[in-house]
């Protein structure tokens, strides 16, 4: 199980194909390239377009790859194909695979497109096993912008299930059991807009906005100090996940000499994996509330996106599974933690199926950033884990009393 023959080529393919979430130009192509991998290696495929519940004319093709064994139990593994824009100044071009010093380097090699190639590459060798379980690989899009018609999609509308799920969408230096939930929010100042030169007949929004994100830093502070039972990434400052609020947008006025008379400012506000999301928002409104009554601000508050985190409890029989498989295939064990930001895990979760994650992006392998790569070594890591993983017993991923 050394070479990586098979997976480098399928993943430099795959980065050859520019995906970007927004346009989901290319996203017809990968869909297509994926396909035809996992035809070329008898392994079942349907597509699950999500265009079906968007209906915008804009194809989101989630493929599906099944290794079927007739098994009563099927692990799940998930990742994407969709990227962000790579930007400027890449010293290798972010659309052409380039390997180096054990590193392979392109936007998407990282942030997820290794994740499919791995996972593709462990079917590929398992493919001719007696296996006790089915295997099912969920190749999402959109990811990078909320994935309500990627894995959403495939899971909460169109009922695709399992009994238990790996996202590989994370990485390799903890075994990650939750996520932290996610509140965008947009606050509306409102003032009287006038001329600059007679600033006694107008009210300035912008000076409103201030004030008012100055009564909110008591929300900030009640937020930041509250801690979560899992354990922070190894590169956070603290060792548990924490309580995040933090304003990420500000917009007000046109011109010099106009004094606005509004101003917007967005926030992102970071949940704990096991904090309620409908106890955040109302948390949240009555800050909001209780800042304007105490500035006199003229405000309105609108949620525009909300992600439940998620946590799956470190007893339960399928994270010890998934831990043993680690220390076996890696001679090393991994500690359990919760990721910072969100994932495709939230929507697992919200679907009763437990989830956890592991996968190839180191936290120095710049994914959404300039010249990022991913170390060969995680790629083949990640697909051997997943060859153990697929040898298991039924017993081993939910008990018999547990399933249906």
């Amino acid at each position: 199980m050394n070479s990586l023959e098979f997976e480098m080529k399928f993943l430099s393919d795959m980065v050859e194909i520019e995906t970007e979430s927004v346009s989901k130009k290319g996203y017809d192509e990968c869909a297509a390239l994926i396909i035809e991998e996992a035809k070329r290696n008898s392994l079942d495929t349907k597509v699950i377009n999500g265009e079906k519940g968007a209906k915008d004319g804009l194809s989101r093709p989630n493929v599906v790859v099944t290794l079927d064994t007739g098994s009563d139990v099927t692990l799940l593994l998930e990742s994407h194909f969709d990227i962000v824009p790579p930007g400027p100044n890449w010293a290798y071009p972010p659309f052409k695979l380039t390997i180096k010093d054990g590193k392979a380097y392109g936007r998407g090699a990282a942030d997820n497109k290794s994740g499919i190639a791995a996972v593709i590459g462990a079917m590929r060798l398992l493919r001719k096993e007696e296996l006790d379980i089915n295997l099912q690989l969920i190749a999402g899009v959109d990811e990078e912008i909320g994935g309500r018609y990627g894995l959403d999609y495939v899971l909460t509308d169109c009922g695709l299930t399992g009994e238990a799920a790996l996202v590989v969408d994370a990485g390799p230096e903890r075994l990650y059991l939750g996520a932290s939930g996610i509140l965008w929010g947009k606050i509306t100042v409102e003032g009287k807009q006038g001329h600059a030169g007679y600033p006694f007949k107008a009210k300035n929004a912008i000076d409103e906005a201030i004030r008012l994100l100055i009564a909110l830093e008591p929300y900030k502070n009640t937020v930041e100090k509250r801690e979560s039972i899992l354990h922070s990434p190894p590169e956070a400052p603290r060792k548990f996940v924490w309580g995040r609020y933090t304003v990420t947008m500000i917009k007000g006025g046109e011109k010099e000499n106009v004094i606005p008379g509004t101003c917007e400012f967005r926030f992102d506000r970071r949940l704990l994996p096991e904090e309620s999301i409908e106890k955040a928002e109302k948390e949240l409104r009555d800050h909001f509330q209780t800042a304007v009554e105490k500035t006199g601000c003229e405000a309105s508050l609108e949620i525009i996106n909300k992600l439940p985190g998620y946590h799956t409890s470190k007893d339960h029989i399928f994270v010890q599974t998934v831990s043993d498989n680690i220390k076996k295939t890696l001679k090393q064990n991994l500690s359990f933690a919760a990721e910072l930001g969100g994932n495709d895990g939230s929507f697992f979760a919200k679907n009763k199926i437990p989830v956890i994650c592991y996968g190839p992006i180191r936290a120095d392998t710049r994914y959404h950033g300039i010249d990022e790569f991913v170390y060969l070594e995680d790629i083949k890591n990640l697909r051997d884990i997943i060859v153990n993983l697929g040898k298991v017993k039924r017993e081993e991923i939910i008990p018999r009393a547990n399933r249906m």
